[in-house]
């Protein structure tokens, strides 16, 4: 049953893993009956190389024997650089303890406000910072072996800035529980991508449900192994001092170490390949922005040429326009010519008339005039006899008198 209750424990935390990897902030727990025990007061042990982040202590739950059990808090390798632990937390929810598994992120999450020290003091973390790819150590809160790890810095100001819950109490909610609720950048945080705990995290813990001196119901809340330097490295009690017990001989440390190695050279490869997925990204992002601006370009430059033939057109139109109206005027023109020297000629011919009926006139009165003056002169020579006898001279005066009143 005990190998069961530890199987069981595993898969929550694959299944977590899971969940985490999807990107949902959803709680896959372990549920107890019972309170989890006090957080036990214990030393960090330095930090064994450079590049190792803390993972704080917890207690776990074994359902077969209804007991927590003390897993130590240890140093190990994220799996890539830029990432955080969100550290796990039990969580009162309807009349029982849920446990809520811990995460990988870029950003801290919410951890149920528990203080589990060295640098989680409830929110946040203010044990060291990301640099460049590098991680620097905060020895404010960190305890670091500075002949090894030479990124390191004090900062006492975000510790007197930070709300630190002093209670031990490693649940939040229900009776004696810590009364917190996620912060804006929590929320944030918990809705982000997250990873799984590495594989050495999980193997850590499995081993540590195996030793029944870890366990609360035998060590009273104060277990034997309270942290270690690496996973299956050195054991330390809550002192700081090693407790000799450690389970595997150099040799098995040294393929720890180099586990631990293959996993950070991974963690790496993968942000590589996330490095260059980004980079082909923006890449084809830069490519589809230059075939976008290149066919701006080509539809600028046909609209342009169409806006071109379009001056064109309605300056052939209107030439055509213009041709017309000077066709049409020239055409008036030619009439209003024509009618003019249709005028004039009329105008001729009505003169040509008139001096013809003048002519016609002049002879008809002159043919008048001698027909009137031929008739005188008959009637002149008809009366001869009631004439007086006139002298030659005389007779001349009274005929050109005659001729002068016709």
């Amino acid at each position: 049953m005990k190998k069961i209750s530890s199987i069981l424990m595993t898969c929550s935390l694959l299944l977590a893993a899971f969940v985490a990897n999807a990107q949902f902030s959803v709680d896959v727990s372990i549920r107890a009956d019972i309170a989890p025990p006090p957080l036990p007061y214990y030393v960090q042990p330095p930090c064994p190389e450079d590049g190792f982040l803390w993972i704080p202590g917890y207690w776990a739950y074994d359902g077969d024997d209804d007991d927590y059990y003390w897993v130590p808090g240890v140093w190990v390798s994220p799996p890539e650089p830029g990432y955080l632990w969100t550290p796990c937390y039990w969580g009162y929810e309807g009349g029982i303890y849920a446990w809520h598994p811990g995460y990988w992120g870029t950003h801290v999450g919410f951890y149920g406000g528990v203080n589990y020290g060295y640098g989680y003091c409830g929110t946040g973390f203010v044990g060291g910072r990301w640099e460049g790819g590098e991680f620097s150590y905060n020895t404010a809160v960190m305890n670091v072996n500075t002949t090894i790890v030479h990124n390191t810095y004090i900062n006492q100001t975000v510790i007197n800035n930070t709300t630190v819950t002093n209670s031990r109490t490693c649940f939040n909610g229900g009776p004696g529980g810590i009364a917190a609720r996620p912060n804006r950048q929590e929320q944030i945080a918990m809705r982000e991508y997250h990873q799984q705990p590495t594989n050495e995290q999980i193997s850590h813990q499995q081993f540590m449900s195996r030793d029944r001196n870890q366990f609360a119901s035998i060590n009273h809340g104060r277990p034997t192994t309270a942290a270690m330097n690496v996973v299956n490295g050195n054991r330390y009690n809550l002192q700081g001092r090693p407790t000799g017990l450690n389970q595997y001989p150099q040799q098995r440390q040294n393929e720890a170490r180099q586990q631990q190695f293959n996993q950070r050279r991974a963690g790496q490869e993968q942000q590589i390949m996330r490095q260059q997925q980004f980079n082909q990204q923006q890449a084809l992002q830069r490519q589809s922005e230059t075939r976008q601006q290149l066919f701006n370009q080509q539809r600028a430059a046909q609209e342009q040429q169409i806006m071109r033939q379009q001056q064109f057109n309605q300056q052939q139109a209107l030439q055509r326009q213009n041709e017309a109206r000077q066709q049409q005027f020239s055409q008036q023109r030619a009439a209003q010519q024509q009618q003019q020297i249709m005028r004039q000629q009329q105008f001729n011919q009505q003169q040509a008339l008139q001096r013809q009926n003048e002519a016609r006139q002049q002879q008809f009165n002159q043919q008048r005039g001698a027909q009137q003056q031929m008739s005188r002169q008959q009637q002149w020579e008809r009366q001869p006899a009631i004439r007086p006898q006139q002298s030659p001279t005389q007779h001349n005066s009274n005929q050109r008198e005659f001729w002068r009143h016709g």
